[in-house]
């Protein structure tokens, strides 16, 4: 589904990534972790075109995209959930769903009736503005909005960061329920233990360098890994 081959980013002068690599499978949860400000963002966004790649490979479904307008790689099947949402303020919930609803892929999957299905709560606020929500609706929001693209891929930057306790284990809830539907997710988030409960598989980033990759058993087994590159 997704290979990110020898990926290397920078912003003007200062390099962030050095040699990213790993890969998505179809229908795969795969996490990127580490603390903060070690090349996570940086990653999803060199991945996306909003930052571009000095070097490296970018491989969806065998095409090298890595370079390309950031439209031309949605268009290719990544669906993107933003760090801060992103909703369009001042249009409906309803609006921000229709406007980026899109089926290149054969027919959709996802239809803003499967939508509300997931997120009941969108249903009851779908004529709120986007700025009216709170930010676990918007955050739902802009899950669903992803999902209305249809894409092969659906990536999240920070899935639950700054929820209450109660909305994020709505949002993890809701993720299980995308993976047991067979969707490929690549998930950025500091919940290492809800990441552990039903991901694939974990990439840990140090310094813009990927410096571990295993299994949920691999990473809960080992408190020293997560002392070392996880914890502040």
């Amino acid at each position: 589904m997704l290979h990110v081959e020898g990926l290397e980013a920078a912003y003007g002068d200062s390099q962030v990534l050095f040699g990213v690599s790993f890969a998505v499978a179809a229908g795969e949860v795969v996490t990127l972790l580490g603390r903060n400000g070690m090349g996570k963002t940086t990653t999803v966004k060199a991945i996306m075109g909003l930052v571009r790649p000095r070097a490296g490979r970018v491989v969806i479904e065998g095409h090298d995209v890595a370079g390309e307008p950031p439209f031309k790689i949605a268009q290719c099947g990544l669906g993107l959930v933003p760090e801060g949402r992103q909703i369009f303020p001042t249009l409906s919930v309803e609006e921000n769903l229709i406007a980026t609803a899109a089926h290149r892929f054969g027919p959709p999957r996802w239809t803003l009736e499967r939508v509300y299905t997931l997120f009941p709560r969108l249903q009851e606020r779908s004529r709120n503005m986007g700025h009216q929500l709170s930010g676990g609706e918007q955050q739902m929001l802009a899950i669903g909005r992803a999902l209305m693209t249809n894409p092969k891929l659906v990536i999240l930057d920070e899935a639950t960061e700054g929820l209450a306790p109660l909305i994020r284990q709505e949002i993890w809830t809701c993720l299980k329920t995308l993976k047991d539907e067979g969707e490929a997710i690549l998930i950025i988030d500091k919940n290492v233990d809800a990441l552990a409960a039903f991901a694939d598989r974990h990439i840990i980033l140090e310094k813009g360098r990927v410096v571990w990759s295993g299994n949920s058993a691999a990473l809960i087994a080992d408190p020293v890994l997560k002392d070392r590159y996880l914890h502040v």
